[in-house]
């Protein structure tokens, strides 16, 4: 079942409309479906496809070949070309005559087995671009390579693209067309627990409880999550070890550059470094206070979910899973899933402002949205807003989100008003949204202002 990516689809089959040559560089982190993106677009055009292994460049060269010829004669065959470079002109000379796609799926795993791939392709690039009628698409895992070694600029094949797509997980709307039997609750939860990654989603069975999904998965040690993200950091990392301490630091609650420097034992900068390839490789996230851009202030958090719930959960009940008690791993769990989901309600509620804007029902025309925090002088102590959007100088934004079975009082709304005096503006807009509603003293407050929209999650759900 294919679900989602509409706007790479629609990009990809106007690119293919064009019928001159295009080079498409579809490029994202294991696991996200671009395999199933490339296969979706092509399945029913004239094209080759071709996945690299993490082999030599003969074997690479054999399957490529293997790949071209069957696609041109229909025909099972041992032939091989002689070179990478007499494959890839055939298959441009072929273009010249038809619409063609050739789409190489695992580039980096090629290109590093022929260091010369990449200059061989700008060279029929350069050459037959005018004639062909090629569609070219490279794909790759190894976000690094793509970036530095396809997309820069001193890369070989650097201006020759017509496009690049960088395929990232689905949001929390996507997510839940995967579930028809999940309830609006559950479905935030699982979106919690594996973040929006198609493959990880596929883990879960909608027809089981969220608790049976988690025993299923994360507390059984033969599961295809159990070790997904140690796996995953090993395929993409040279140091996984170093790696893994830096994000258990930060799910265990270090989250200034200090904090994770010192729960680590390394110096700041070494950590500095490996901080800054996990937030390329989408596994953690950089904040600083909204609207301001002061270093010293950047908090991290990891962002993918799937990493999130492991590194919280799985490593400090590793000894009970291993003996197979799911039962007692889960109990130790269940009581901090509320304060957990606070943080996936909060990224949730975001995207449906996102949503409500470019569909043209926001009152605030924001071009961004985060998370501000800072010193309240008023009250001597740190304040934190959930949401805060800027449209201009004189109107934002202001949001407070929360994941709790108590319905949301007046001090909520009271609080989120005087923390919104910490700033200038003069129109200001506020949204409550809760998971269980509202008291009645809070509706009334908010209807007397005229400025606070109070949601509850089943109407972002709805919304969404």
């Amino acid at each position: 079942m294919f679900i989602g990516r509409e706007r790479e689809l629609t990009a990809l089959d106007k690119l293919y409309a064009s019928g001159r040559f295009e080079f498409a560089v579809i490029y994202g982190r294991r696991r996200v479906g671009k395999t199933a993106l490339i296969n979706q677009f092509i399945r029913d055009k004239n094209a080759i496809y071709f996945m690299g292994v993490e082999s030599n460049a003969r074997q690479n060269l054999e399957n490529f070949s293997r790949s071209i010829l069957e696609f041109h004669t229909g025909i099972e065959t041992g032939s091989s070309f002689l070179s990478f470079q007499a494959a890839l002109e055939y298959v441009f000379r072929l273009s010249e005559k038809e619409r063609l796609i050739l789409a190489v799926d695992e580039y980096p795993y090629v290109a590093r087995s022929s260091k010369s791939l990449a200059s061989t392709l700008q060279l029929l690039i350069d050459r037959y671009k005018e004639s062909s009628k090629l569609m070219l698409i490279l794909c790759g895992s190894s976000m690094s390579y793509m970036e530095d070694h396809v997309l820069a600029y001193k890369a070989p094949l650097y201006g020759r693209r017509t496009a690049q797509m960088k395929i990232v997980p689905f949001d929390f709307e996507e997510t839940c067309r995967y579930f028809r039997h999940f309830s609006a609750e559950d479905k935030a939860l699982v979106y919690g627990i594996v973040g929006g990654t198609p493959q990880y989603l596929q883990q879960m069975d909608d027809a089981l409880s969220v608790e049976d999904n988690i025993k299923n998965t994360y507390l059984n040690p033969a599961s295809a999550l159990f070790e997904e993200p140690e796996n995953l950091l090993k395929q993409e990392v040279r140091e996984p070890a170093l790696y893994n301490a830096v994000i258990t630091a930060i799910a265990t609650g270090s989250t200034r550059m200090s904090e994770i420097s010192g729960k680590v034992g390394e110096d700041t900068n070494v950590c500095s470094t490996y901080v800054k390839n996990l937030v390329s490789l989408g596994i953690i996230r950089k904040e600083t206070p909204y609207g301001e851009k002061a270093s010293r202030k950047a908090v991290y958090s990891i962002e993918d979910n799937l990493f999130r719930f492991w590194y919280r959960f799985v490593p400090e009940n590793n000894s009970i899973i291993a003996r197979g008690a799911a039962d007692l791993a889960y109990k130790r769990i269940e009581p901090f899933l509320p304060d957990y989901m606070g943080k996936v309600f909060e990224e949730i509620c975001k995207q449906y402002l996102w949503k409500l804007l470019l569909a043209g029902r926001c009152p605030v025309q924001f071009s961004s949205l985060g998370r501000w925090w800072g010193n309240d002088p008023t009250e001597k102590c740190q304040a934190e807003i959930d949401i805060l959007a800027q449209q201009d100088k004189t109107t934002a934004l202001f949001g407070e989100c929360k994941w709790t079975k108590e319905k949301i009082g007046l001090d909520v709304l009271d609080t989120l008003v005087k923390r919104s005096g910490l700033f200038p503006y003069r129109k200001k807009y506020f949204y409550l949204f809760a998971r269980s509603g509202f008291t009645k003293g809070c509706i009334d407050k908010a209807k007397a202002m005229g400025n606070v929209t109070l949601i509850r999650y089943g109407d972002v759900l709805k919304n969404l």
